[in-house]
């Protein structure tokens, strides 16, 4: 344009604060300005060229584009590049071929070293997220902990320590880049023994991070580290981090860190580091949380298995007993016993002894491991209900709609459970003769129904009927609450609702507030129980039209509605 001054291009180049490159046919160093030269780490242009470029290019000198998760320029390459004296460079780059003869490529490149840690970092909390609640021990998730911190960062080694229950003690529960040697322990015991310092203790004593730089050194010239010379020394390491895993504002154990010799420990590392810690606090926690709930399951289930016993085995067992000392009593007094009362006694005998016999097998049947998940909800119910009807002479119906084998597994098994413990009540409380059970999935939603023709409710019970809270509190002795705690559990944990109420008879009005119905003119009890049980089912919608990564159609999500 006519006025303006003439631009001097070397000069532009060399104030330019991205690197520029000329590179040849064969991907050797031609040209480059001063930026460029500082990127590469080196001192002069003239010791870079004719150097071999990082820069990888295709035919006709154009870079290949791929664009990385949190990248936003797709026309943009990685390349490593490691000069001869520093640490290894990431460098960003674009090429474009120049219209010449030999063909030279031009090369704009920048250093995103730091800027894909920082993505490296990210992405690496994100998999051990994951990894801390889908890995099936607290082991497993801690040593994928470690193993992210190490190929992350290239760290030298990391530990993580864990505290027992009682706070006392810690335990060696995942490490990686360190050799596994299970007399390593005792070693740092003996250790201490003799005076050495674990800065470890110190992390989990006041609750922040512990930076000891060049540790190695001050190790390896201290006498009280000599059990642990030669196991450290298969390291290559020289500076030593420890971080506190917090959990609920106590110390749960320490993350060691082992760095590489020529790392700093920076803010942005104790940053990761501290991210981490917690990933594998929360597992911890989480395993924890995970132990208590199963033994308190056990325990609840000891409990009912001895309030089982106790309430029926234990004394039935007892009355057998007692004709047992009746008989012995009658042979002592050397008189002849009436045929009638040795009939009589073995009459009750033999059927204090049938019911035991049922109750066990009951009992032995309810331990058993669940069937549903292998034979499907339906054909498990089925061989439920042939195996009750054996055992007690119950009468069953059993209605399963065709839509119950698309239930997921886990459900699944709930509405087994549910319906076990439903009939398991019939069986003890009801005196019932018959039973109709009823399960089908209509507009997303799954309904199951327990009806027995027994006894029904207790009158006590009647304002509460309907609940399963109020028809557990009106009857103490109806499974004592507990097994319908249970089941409504297990409906909850699903988003259902359970609720136990009266059997409504064909032709009859029940009230929500009564005990009695009113049929023909004329009053009498209402009898029978029904448990009903409604689950809403996920609803699958679509995904995107486009195949995952590895080619198979994006799989639908779940949204609970």
């Amino acid at each position: 344009m006519s006025g303006s001054p003439l631009v001097d291009w070397e000069a532009v180049a060399a104030v330019t604060p991205d690197g520029l490159a000329v590179v040849d046919a064969a991907g050797r160093f031609v040209r480059l300005n001063p930026a460029g030269v500082a990127l590469c780490g080196g001192g002069d242009e003239s010791v870079l060229l004719g150097a071999e470029a990082p820069f990888a290019l295709v035919e006709g000198g154009a870079a290949a584009a791929r664009v990385g998760l949190l990248e936003d320029r797709p026309d943009e390459q990685v390349a490593l590049w490691e000069p001869v004296s520093g640490g290894r460079r990431e460098f960003a780059y674009r090429a474009r071929a120049l219209p010449v003869d030999p063909p030279l490529t031009v090369v704009s490149f920048r250093d995103v070293t730091e800027e894909r840690h920082r993505q490296r970092r990210i992405a690496a909390i994100a998999r051990t997220s994951i990894a801390t609640t889908s890995e099936g021990s607290l082991g497993s998730a801690l040593n994928a902990v470690a193993r992210q911190i190490v190929q992350t960062d290239g760290l030298a080694g990391v530990q993580i320590l864990v505290l027992d229950g009682a706070g006392r003690e810690l335990r060696l529960m995942a490490s990686a880049g360190l050799r596994r040697w299970d007399a390593f322990w005792d070693r740092l015991l003996e250790c201490r023994a003799l005076g050495a310092r674990l800065c470890m203790l110190d992390a989990v004593r006041d609750h922040r991070p512990v930076v000891v730089p060049h540790r190695w050194d001050q190790i390896r010239e201290d006498p009280a580290w000599e059990p642990l010379h030669a196991y450290l020394g298969e390291l290559t390491w020289d500076s030593f981090v420890s971080v506190p895993l917090m959990v609920r504002g106590r110390a749960g154990g320490v993350l060691n860190a082992y760095f590489a010799p020529g790392q700093e420990v920076g803010g942005r590392t104790l940053e990761f580091l501290a991210a981490m810690a917690e990933q594998a606090a929360l597992a911890a926690d989480y395993a924890t949380l995970l132990q208590r709930e199963r033994e308190g399951a056990r325990r609840d289930e000891r409990q009912r298995l001895a309030r089982d016993l106790h309430d029926s085995i234990v004394q039935q067992v007892f009355s057998i007993g007692m004709q047992a000392n009746a008989v012995g009593v009658l042979g002592t007094r050397g008189e002849p016993v009436p045929a009638d009362s040795v009939r009589r006694f073995s009459d009750e005998v033999g059927a204090l002894s049938k019911t035991v016999l049922a109750d066990l097998r009951a009992m032995v049947h309810e331990l058993r491991p669940a069937s549903s998940p292998r034979l499907g909800l339906d054909e498990a119910l089925s061989a439920l209900v042939r195996s009750t009807e054996n055992r007690t002479g119950l009468r069953f119906r059993l209605l399963c709609g065709a839509e119950l084998a698309d239930l997921e597994p886990e459900l699944a098994e709930d509405v087994y459970r549910i319906v076990v413990e439903a009939i398991h009540n019939v069986v003890k409380h009801a005196e019932a003769t018959g039973v109709t059970i009823r399960l089908g999935v209509r507009d997303h939603t799954l309904t199951a129904t327990v009806s027995d023709d027994g006894r029904g409710l207790p009158e006590s019970g009647a304002a509460g009927a309907g609940t399963a809270a109020g028809s557990a509190a009106g009857d103490a002795s109806w499974e004592h609450g507990y097994g319908l705690t249970t089941m409504r559990e297990r409906a909850e944990r699903w988003g259902g609702t359970m609720r136990v109420g009266w059997r409504a008879r064909s032709g009859t009005t029940v009230r929500q507030n009564g005990a009695t119905v009113r049929k023909n003119g004329a009053t009498e009890r209402n009898r029978g129980t029904t448990v009903r049980v409604v689950v809403p089912l996920p609803v699958h919608v679509p995904g995107p039209a486009t195949d995952a990564p590895d080619g198979l159609p994006n799989p639908p999500l779940a949204v609970r509605l």
